[in-house]
């Protein structure tokens, strides 16, 4: 079995390096125009600001922090994705289980970080991609009518998770790294969504939820279930620990 490949760690993400380069040069040149070709300073201070500013804002949006999860995270799911608890309910998941199970689902706003993150340890044992709407994301029935990939891991102990990245309002591109067959590990980037989106993971019934509506959540660091009775422990520490919220 081969094991999936470690993203590499950028202060900006690979995803955004592309964009970002061809708005600066854009950008740049524009200005530059401006500045030569426009005798009125407001209106080229005044492009140049907004400028500046937007660029930032888009620069902000595919930053790429460094993160490892602190516990042991076996027996836990962590958050795939930086953001808000928008659902925790129990419904008929129609496209792969075709059976119950618990949904939480994590918004993320344009402000958020929006690399994905493997939520267990465990094979990736399908993947697939639906094409779609692109309603805003926090609405409910973006999780079966947007656009969305789709990764379920089957964890070392044998349960399946499922993962949903769905397109937002403004997401037009959904990236997944997951192959099927491979292995994966929590601390490894699953995928990433541009600009507004959201994330569901679908857990068996029994399993202990670990999160609250309206909580915010933060992707590869807050653990937002627990499959079963194990109990997690600090690397370095001598007991374990119980209250999920020290996480």
């Amino acid at each position: 079995m081969r094991r999936i490949r470690k993203i590499k760690v950028h202060k900006v993400h690979k995803e955004g390096t592309g964009l970002l380069l061809s708005m600066f040069t854009i950008l740049f040149i524009v200005n530059l125009v401006l500045f030569y070709a426009v005798n009125n300073k407001f209106i080229f201070y005044s492009v140049l600001t907004v400028s500046v500013v937007l660029y930032l804002i888009i620069l902000n949006f595919f930053r790429s922090p460094y993160r490892r999860f602190p516990y042991d995270s076996e027996g836990l799911v962590i958050a795939p994705a930086d953001g808000t608890i928008v659902a925790i309910e129990e419904v008929e998941e129609s496209q792969y289980f075709k059976d119950k199970r618990l949904q939480i689902s994590i918004f993320m706003s344009v402000f958020n970080v929006h690399a994905n993150w493997f939520p267990v340890n465990g094979t990736v044992k399908h993947v697939s991609h639906q094409n779609g709407r692109f309603q805003a994301a926090y609405l409910p029935k973006s999780s079966t009518e947007n656009e969305r990939s789709t990764i379920v891991i089957r964890t070392d102990y044998g349960v399946d998770v499922l993962t949903r990245q769905i397109a937002g309002a403004m997401a037009r591109r959904i990236v997944t790294y997951a192959k099927e067959g491979e292995y994966c590990e929590v601390n490894e980037q699953m995928g990433f969504i541009k600009f507004g989106s959201r994330v569901d993971t679908f857990l068996p019934l029994d399993t202990e939820i670990l999160v609250e509506p309206d909580q915010k959540v933060t992707g590869n660091q807050t653990p937002i279930a627990r499959l079963g009775k194990i109990t997690y422990t600090p690397k370095h520490a001598a007991h374990p620990v119980s209250d999920a919220s020290k996480s």
